[in-house]
């Protein structure tokens, strides 16, 4: 058989089966009536938006190399930090629908003149600039009255700029600084556990970087909250946050850790 009579003939068969087939009347039908529409007030009772800037007094603590200098260790405490501290926005958010929803977190910190110690120089000081944003889709897993857990997936950008002045005994100097962008894949599981007071407990679960950007890039915070009223409350607890990175003379393993308080909005 050519191909020619080959394509009719498969042609002519689907055509038949197709016709043979009930219409799309007959199969809504046999499906039984068609769901109802979501009315609007349930629709906005599926949504829900809530987020805070928050104050997380963070130390830092690792090592970081800026062209081939380094790396030099860094060990600073919460109020080293806020000693040299020039600016810092920190800020978190959710917006969700049904069992859908998308956390997204954001860091800036630019620090000065942040003493350290490296075994020859006199002097040895760096400046830091860092930026974390994340973005996670989230799935509901559980959910059981005010309690629930969800999976996430998402990135973390990063971007760190680092400069170092080092002092030799002699008096001579010498000073490099260096910027580095890079994105981490991320995954994660987030929770929350509601009480039948106004007190609630919550935390999340992040791991990422698996060698594609970073070596590892992981993300852990545990707080209580208290509900003052269904949109507005307060929550206090701690958070730990790693990355472990380089690319050519750059360098950065560090672990973020720290108590945090937010205020939060819910809508």
């Amino acid at each position: 058989m050519s191909p020619f009579r080959w394509i009719s003939s498969v042609l002519l068969v689907t055509v038949t089966v197709a016709l043979a087939l009930p219409g799309p009347a007959a199969r809504a039908a046999d499906l039984g009536p068609a769901p109802a529409p979501i009315s609007p007030e349930d629709f906005q009772k599926r949504w829900e938006v809530k987020g805070g800037a928050y104050l997380w007094a963070a130390g830092l603590d690792g090592n970081m190399g800026v062209r081939g200098l380094g790396p030099f260790d860094t060990h600073l405490s919460f109020f080293d930090i806020l000693e040299d501290l020039e600016f810092t926005v920190m800020a978190a958010g959710e917006a969700r629908y049904d069992r859908f929803g998308l956390f997204a977190d954001f860091i800036y910190m630019n620090l000065t003149q942040a003493e350290t110690d490296l075994a020859g120089f006199i002097d040895a000081n760096a400046g830091i600039n860092m930026v974390a944003a994340t973005a996670m889709g989230e799935f509901r897993v559980v959910e059981q009255g005010g309690s629930s857990i969800d999976v996430m997936a998402g990135a973390r950008l990063w971007r760190v700029g680092g400069s170092v002045r080092l002092v030799g005994p002699g008096g001579g100097s010498v000073r490099e600084a260096d910027n580095e962008v890079w994105v981490d894949p991320m995954i994660g599981v987030k929770g929350r556990w509601k009480s039948a007071t106004p007190f609630y407990a919550t935390g999340w679960g992040m791991i990422g970087g698996f060698g594609i950007a970073s070596d590892i890039d992981w993300d852990v915070m545990g707080a209580i909250g208290y509900e003052f009223n269904e949109h507005v409350s307060l929550l206090a607890g701690y958070r730990a946050a790693g990355v472990d990175y380089s690319n050519g003379g750059f360098s950065i393993d560090s672990i973020i850790h720290g108590p945090l308080v937010s205020g939060i909005l819910r809508f």
